[in-house]
């Protein structure tokens, strides 16, 4: 993979940045932490060499004068919201997180329940974090938030919240998702800490829109894609431009409640720090990039996955047409189509030729392998195979795995299981594999190749199943595929295959 971003300069330079944020204060700064912090793929994905951890390992050398607040707001327990790339409810990540920043040596005490109301949800959690020791605080909701300044900013607004106790000179507030209620927190402290007679500071840390690149970077339209269900879209900072007469870009959200943080400043300290949503900012990734060339295809390429993110959320009534349309603004925006991905012009094609489901993968080095659906294998594992030879250099017609050792897995399946399609998954087809590695040496270089799969780019001609999903993100390879579900086989094949089994 080509490299285009230099990550141990961003994690130097990034934590000085902030140190040199805190000094601007009388040593208290409030940090709203925004995107992921353990598992950044997005930012990986787009800007190349940049580390899924990095912003935990830049927090890292920070770690003796910072600790965590986590913020979950009570909205989101009663509903059982969850995030979609782990499948886990917003309650469940809040305990993984604690988890993940201790191991790694981060002080967290403290979760604040924001828009808290009781509830027997929300009491139970509540419980469930005490009974691990963390301090619960309660942040209630301030009736015409966030425009009735002169009551938030009051002993009737903020001052109704429970004042979170922190020791260290940087907190952290984080959250497992948006709309969590990291930013009110962070301004519920900057009152109780001017009553107490400290002038802590605000900043915000989010990663994207990268403020110093063009408002139609690649770079930038892909964070549009990546948040098109939040209706977040770029736009010049008007506020910078107004005060430096410098061009800086920001997103809607920041830009429209900037008048109110300000007033909100004002009444706090007497006066604002701060003179843009620009200035509030932290983010030095845009002096990261060492190769713009790569990012911005990257970039385009993230665009594109996305675009089929959402037609397939489309389809599964997960998400809207909207979303999709917006996209595919994005992509005339960009010049691209989905044929920039290489992989899915053939796979289509094989789709096209078998009459039945495809697969084809663009390996690291830019070769193309496709893969059909068979009696045996299902397309994902079949391709999977096709890819895991060429990269060992085993010539294609080799049996890597018996077809002896592939029918009981099919008897099981479709026999004790109940399972219409006794096709092998991907996960079947490697256990098959690693047994008969055992035996064979085909079988064991075909193992041994496993790790040179990361950073394939595969597309499919149809809806994956949950089971190859899963088994792609293990591998670190990078799906899309077509908004469409998956045919029935031929009734040819799905006959030969019950004889088999039979």
């Amino acid at each position: 993979m080509q490299i285009g971003f230099d990550n141990e300069k961003y994690l130097k330079i990034q934590s000085e940045h902030i140190k040199e944020r805190i000094g601007h204060f009388e040593g208290k700064l409030y940090l709203e932490f925004g995107g992921k912090l353990f598992d950044d793929y997005h930012a990986s994905r787009v800007l190349p060499g940049f580390e899924p951890d990095s912003k935990l390992r830049m927090l890292l050398q920070l770690k003796d004068e910072a600790e965590v607040v986590i913020a979950i707001s009570a909205e989101d327990i009663e509903r059982n919201k969850k995030r979609g790339d782990l499948g886990i409810t917003y309650d469940e990540d809040v305990l993984r997180l604690v988890g993940n920043f201790r191991e790694r040596g981060l002080m967290v005490n403290s979760v604040v329940i924001t828009r808290f109301t009781p509830s027997p949800a929300v009491n139970q959690f509540k419980q469930r974090l005490e009974r691990k020791k963390l301090k619960v605080y309660r942040h209630y909701s301030i009736e015409g938030y966030p425009n009735n300044v002169t009551l938030i900013v009051s002993d009737k607004g903020y001052g109704k919240n429970e004042y979170i106790e922190t020791t260290m000179p940087l907190v952290i507030v984080t959250a497992p998702g948006p709309g969590s209620g990291k930013m009110a927190t962070c301004l519920s402290q900057l009152y109780h800490e001017n009553k107490r007679g400290i002038k802590a500071g605000y900043a915000k840390f989010e990663t994207f829109p990268v403020w110093n690149l063009p408002l139609k970077h690649p770079v930038n339209l892909a964070y549009e894609a990546a948040t098109a269900d939040l209706n977040d879209v770029n736009m010049i900072d008007p506020f910078h431009l107004q005060a430096y007469g410098e061009t800086t870009v920001n997103y809607n959200r920041d830009v429209a409640i900037f008048p109110v943080l300000n007033a909100m400043f004002e009444m706090i300290y007497g006066e604002s720090p701060y003179k843009s949503p620009t200035d509030m900012g932290v983010n030095m990734v845009g002096n990261c990039i060492t190769d713009d060339e790569v990012c911005c295809e990257a970039s385009k390429q993230e665009i594109i996955r996305r675009y089929y993110e959402a037609k397939n959320a489309a389809v599964r009534e997960t998400g809207s047409e909207e979303e999709v349309y917006k996209i595919e603004l994005l992509m005339k925006q960009a010049d691209i189509t989905p044929s920039l991905r290489r992989a899915v012009d053939p796979c289509l094609e094989r789709a096209k030729k078998d009459g039945a489901p495809a697969m084809a993968v663009e390996l690291p080095d830019g070769t193309i392998v496709t893969g059909g659906s068979g009696k045996l294998l299902g397309a994902s594992a079949a391709g999977l195979l096709n890819a895991l030879k060429l990269l060992a250099g085993i010539p294609h017609k080799t049996h890597v795995i018996a077809p002896s050792a592939i029918g009981p897995i099919q008897t099981l399946k479709h026999e004790y299981l109940g399972a219409g399609n006794p096709a092998l998954h991907m996960d079947e087809t490697l256990i098959a594999l690693s047994m008969s590695a055992a035996t064979d040496e085909n079988a064991r270089l075909a193992m041994a190749a496993l790790p040179r799969l990361r950073g394939a780019q595969v597309h499919t001609s149809c809806m994956l199943s949950h089971v190859d999903e899963q088994m792609f993100k293990k591998l670190g390879m990078m799906f899309t595929n077509e908004p469409v579900l998956e045919k029935m086989r031929p009734e040819r094949l799905r006959e030969e295959i019950k004889k088999d089994v039979k």
